[in-house]
């Protein structure tokens, strides 16, 4: 909770002057009653006491200002609202250590069911395309708001190859910075970028991130696969050999942070989708505050009217 105009709230530093003023009063209210007779009398002479009723109008009325001077000070809550304008590239890895089966059937299998569920994250106004690259990047998909076409473009990913990382991610850039919106500027714009290894080929990714965050286009990054994940691959001789494909989730997470974006890691197939419902979620909304200003002015005089009529019902009068 924050407000629009704090320097309001100082005003509720007279809320425990009115208290004293009350305490005062009720004191003064009390030795009225003594002059009027002894103690020991006061019980046959004087009306019975209303007790607890006596307080309950003004603590309403207390905290009935204390809740309008909150109001005054516009209230604001930080609330995520989906984002209109916004343009999304899933850029995924399909190099051939891609068909690794650490995660479960493989891993371009299980990152293409995860970029479905990132679609259904996504709210539908936010354009997504698709990339995919090994030795070089390749455009499926600019961004659109055509999910189906989007998910066609996903279905088309086959592996091979090697990783040219930095290359992916200025293709990435590049796409995201030729969009236009209606009124002709470029909408905010990110990179989901998933793989399973080091750039082996290619600009130096490192740098394309920091590029990307010159553009302000932060870059997310999720590292797939498992430390002992392998891959069998054909002999030139005859035969076959298996080698050795471990994620690289430093390398991944260095870029992230170059491009002003966020790292993570997934070994799974539900965590692989788990990531990428987040990532759908968190990408397709902004926080905005919104002030609850009505709110707690509504509250504030809801208290004001019980106090009134409790004060009407129990005592004829209004305070």
């Amino acid at each position: 909770m924050s407000f629009a105009s704090p320097a309001v709230l100082l005003v509720l530093l007279a809320v425990p002057l009115l208290l004293v003023w009350y305490v005062g009063q009720q004191r003064t209210r009390q030795a009225a009653a003594a002059t009027f007779a002894t103690p020991a009398l006061q019980a046959n002479v004087a009306p019975r006491r209303p007790g607890w009723r006596r307080h309950a109008p003004m603590v309403a009325f207390a905290l009935a200002l204390v809740v309008l001077i909150v109001a005054a000070a516009k209230p604001q809550k930080t609330v995520a609202v989906p984002v209109e304008r916004a343009s999304i590239m899933l850029a995924t890895d399909v190099s051939r250590s891609m068909d690794a089966t650490d995660v479960a059937p493989n891993r371009l299998v299980a990152a293409k069911r995860a970029a479905r569920a990132f679609l259904d994250e996504v709210p539908a106004r936010v354009n997504v395309g698709i990339l995919a690259f090994n030795r070089v990047p390749r455009v499926l998909q600019s961004p659109t708001r055509d999910r189906d076409g989007v998910r066609g473009a996903i279905d088309k990913m086959t592996a091979s190859g090697t990783t040219a990382t930095g290359d992916a991610i200025d293709a990435g850039v590049r796409v995201l910075r030729a969009a236009k919106d209606r009124n002709g500027r470029r909408p905010p714009g990110a990179i989901v970028l998933i793989s399973d290894g080091k750039a082996t080929r290619g600009r130096d990714p490192v740098v394309a991130a920091q590029a990307a965050r010159r553009v302000k286009i932060p870059v997310y990054t999720v590292a797939l696969g498992t430390p002992q994940g392998t891959l069998t691959v054909p002999k030139r001789g005859g035969g076959t050999t298996t080698e050795p494909v471990p994620p690289d989730p430093a390398s991944l997470a260095q870029i992230a942070r170059a491009s002003g974006g966020k790292a993570f890691t997934a070994q799974t197939a539900s965590g692989l989708k788990e990531v990428y419902q987040r990532l759908g979620s968190q990408l397709g909304h902004k926080n905005e505050k919104r002030q609850v200003t009505s709110s707690f002015a509504a509250g504030g005089l809801a208290l004001l009217l019980l106090g009134a009529l409790m004060s009407m019902r129990w005592f004829g009068r209004l305070i």
